[in-house]
């Protein structure tokens, strides 16, 4: 028995240690538990309000099975308490147990409402992109401007999902969320997206940007980000809206570049346009 005992305790021991063993471990096993805070204004602010909301969940567990537990150890059988078949009415707690909740709702309706409001809040925007959904890609038309194309999951990916491809999908770096183009944006602007569909429903989304809205057939929806200036960088997101057959094949990637960098993008890539509508509009010589 004292044998079983100390390897139990042991095995405890251990297992508090590998929960403890630093941030490493954080990040990649209970720090992926909770909600990621995202790297954009929007997602922050719906970070804080289920943060916020978390803790009052906390807090009424605590003090609800908190008074449970105290209450079954307390008048419990073994102690004489005899169980009251009387029904007893109270005013007062009927009322209190009516208000307590009304004042946590209203605590948690009012920062909830602000957030949505500023989830919709689209105006003021820099720039717009409008995003066309296909099976199974992705159109991107930068508004104002000549600019657009087509994002298509990655060669390599695409090859090696085929089957009897004969590569092995471990060796192909992010497999199945890569792109031939990403969405290019800039970072510290507020970029309007507005999303609509060619053929069945998709959803754009991409979890870093807290962000996910529904490209519908005949229906134009809007969603807008401004990614934080200090956090340039590639982000990764999926069609979240079963489309058929090929779903898992329409990944989302954006490239958020400084102000400078993006400007700088935009303006190689009109003069690519450029470049070919005068290749075009010039007659062949026979």
């Amino acid at each position: 028995m004292t044998r079983t005992m100390n390897k139990t305790r042991a095995a405890l021991t251990a297992c508090l240690i590998a929960m403890l063993a630093g941030p490493a471990h954080a990040a990649s096993g209970w720090g992926l538990l909770n909600m990621p805070e995202g790297v954009t204004e929007l997602s922050k602010k719906i970070y804080d309000l289920h943060m916020m909301i978390f803790w009052w969940c906390v807090a009424i567990g605590i003090f609800v099975f908190g008074w449970m537990i105290w209450a079954i150890v307390a008048f419990r059988k073994s102690k004489g308490a005899v169980a009251n078949t009387a029904m007893v009415h109270s005013t007062r707690a009927e009322i209190i147990w009516t208000l307590i909740p009304v004042v946590i709702l209203v605590a948690m309706s009012v920062p909830s409402a602000r957030v949505l409001i500023d989830i919709e809040d689209a105006r003021n925007t820099e720039l717009t992109v409008k995003v066309t959904a296909y099976q199974w890609k992705w159109q991107y038309q930068y508004l104002g401007t000549d600019v657009g194309y087509f994002s298509t999951l990655a060669r390599d990916s695409n090859s090696a999902r085929q089957l009897q491809s004969g590569v092995d999908p471990e060796t192909v770096p992010n497999y199945l969320l890569d792109v031939d183009r990403p969405l290019v944006v800039p970072a510290g602007t507020k970029v309007r997206l507005l999303l609509t569909a060619q053929d069945v429903i998709h959803a754009w989304w991409v979890p870093d940007f807290g962000m996910k809205k529904d490209a519908i057939p005949g229906l134009v929806n809007e969603m807008w980000f401004k990614v934080d200036t200090s956090k340039t960088g590639r982000y990764r997101g999926q069609c979240a809206e079963l489309c058929g057959r090929d779903h898992g094949f329409m990944p989302i990637v954006v490239d958020v570049l400084s102000k400078a960098d993006f400007e700088a993008w935009l303006a190689a890539q009109k003069a690519v346009v450029k470049q070919a509508a005068v290749a075009q509009a010039t007659p062949a010589i026979s």
